[in-house]
């Protein structure tokens, strides 16, 4: 989508259209966009299911055999093809060699998640040393949190926001760890009365008028239910300010938005890998601790995967513990989760997060285009049904998901989607989350949406 740099998605639309000639809302202006897609070919790097093998799909609605639209990378990403094939070099090693397979091959299970760390620090902008790939995003949250250590009073305060469930409890349980009750101790950000959405200056000023008694500044990078981006860049900057330790629940903002963590000073970081970033369910997650921290943060809770690489396994038992992230491994990672991993960065490397997140702009604003064009509200038509969004309009402040309001109930829309092969995600009690990932969504995907 370089050659549209600098214009919207609708002035685009509009120039497209004009040239075609044809209406701004045709299947043609589609087609044009995905013929000049410089990304198309990536689609070809994923497994994408078959209508016929998702239920309930509607045999005299669609073809079964065809390609179903993914639009729930959100929620779970595709699978790569060369997941397969990597997952069986391994269960193939291991039949052959046994125990040599930790030393041994394309990557020794002793230091196989060493082998992407660099891969994963590009997608989210941070030094390679200061990420590590380890456990799942609530177990580093612990992790990390357990790991804050201040005498100050304001310990006693977190800073949270419309949390996902493993976030909030995790920070409930955090607090209580310490004695303390959430209810005095948590505070949580709302939007203000009639609004769907965080204002940036909204949460600039309660850091700027509270941020004394608060030690943990910790929000999404994305919104889970809207759908929202934060400015990270400037709620670090407005809580380090306040001397708050800052950190990103990154799990829908990795491998959707472009993250700058190490730029940002950043204090600590958490996402999951298997939403945005195509690595099967349950897969590795990973965390960043910005190198500034090297020397004074540490681990409360350690393990042997925290020891130095190159002593690990003289068995000492006297830790030389890793600087930075790295110190806070506890244990080997499943070869069986690096796989898939490793083959969804590796579809990362062959491009770049600006050039995805270009396409991506593109995209949603297609979508949200159509949308507004055939499902707006019309008080001549006030029976007829519609759809509202409550993602922020404005592109800086959204990745590639939109949340959907309907008029009528939300289950018959997202059962009437399934019947014709639209893969989506609801969300009690009103929404739709629909995500068009650039990695492998077209345009064509999102015009056959707003058919269906």
């Amino acid at each position: 989508m370089e050659h549209f740099d600098g214009v919207t998605a609708t002035e685009t639309l509009g120039h497209v259209a004009a040239s075609l000639g044809c209406e701004s809302t045709s299947a043609e202006v589609a087609a044009y966009l995905d013929e000049r897609d410089s990304l198309r070919h990536l689609r070809d790097e994923f497994l994408v299911p078959k209508i016929a093998d998702l239920p309930p799909s509607d045999p005299s609605l669609v073809d079964g055999a065809q390609d179903c639209i993914y639009l729930v990378g959100n929620s779970l990403g595709l699978q790569p093809k060369r997941a397969r094939k990597y997952v069986e070099e391994e269960l193939d090693k291991w039949a052959k060699m046994g125990a040599h397979g930790h030393t041994l091959g394309s990557r020794p299970w002793a230091w196989a998640e060493d082998t992407i760390q660099e891969l994963m620090a590009n997608v989210v902008g941070a030094k390679p040393e200061e990420v590590a790939l380890m456990n799942g995003l609530t177990v580093n949250l612990h992790l990390l949190m357990v790991s804050r250590r201040s005498n100050r009073p304001r310990e006693a305060v977190r800073l949270a926001l419309m949390a996902f469930p493993c976030r909030h409890y995790a920070v409930e349980s955090q607090i209580r760890l310490r004695g303390l009750d959430p209810q005095d101790s948590m505070l949580l950000l709302r939007p203000r009365p009639g609004e769907e959405t965080l204002r940036t200056e909204d949460i600039l000023q309660l850091i700027e008028t509270q941020g004394d008694s608060i030690a943990v500044v910790m929000l999404s990078g994305v919104q889970y239910y809207t759908g929202q981006l934060f400015d990270m860049a400037a709620i670090t900057a407005a809580g380090q300010k306040k001397g708050c330790f800052v950190g990103f629940d990154c799990a829908h903002a990795a491998g959707n938005a472009v993250l700058k963590l190490h730029d940002w000073g950043v204090d600590f970081a958490c996402w999951c890998s298997y939403k945005y970033l195509n690595s099967g369910a349950g897969g590795l997650a990973a965390a960043f601790i910005h190198e500034k921290h090297n020397g004074t943060i540490e681990p409360a809770l350690k393990g042997w995967w925290g020891h130095d690489l190159t002593s690990r396994f003289q068995m000492t038992n006297e830790l030389e513990l890793r600087p930075g992230v790295s110190g806070f491994r506890l244990s080997n990672q499943p070869i069986l989760l690096v796989c898939p991993l490793q083959a969804s960065l590796q579809v990362f490397n062959m491009t770049s997060i600006q050039a995805l997140r270009r396409k991506s702009l593109m995209l949603t604003g297609y979508l949200e285009f159509l949308i507004r064009h055939y499902y707006s509200h019309d008080p001549a038509q006030p029976h007829k049904p519609h759809v509202r969004i409550i993602t922020p309009s404005d592109p800086e402040q959204r990745g590639c998901q939109l949340s959907l309001c309907f008029s009528v109930h939300i289950r018959t829309v997202f059962q009437e989607l399934e019947k014709r092969g639209v893969a989506c995600d609801m969300r009690e009690p009103s929404v739709l989350r629909v995500a068009p990932v650039p990695l492998y969504n077209t345009f064509s995907d999102v015009h056959q949406t707003k058919r269906s």
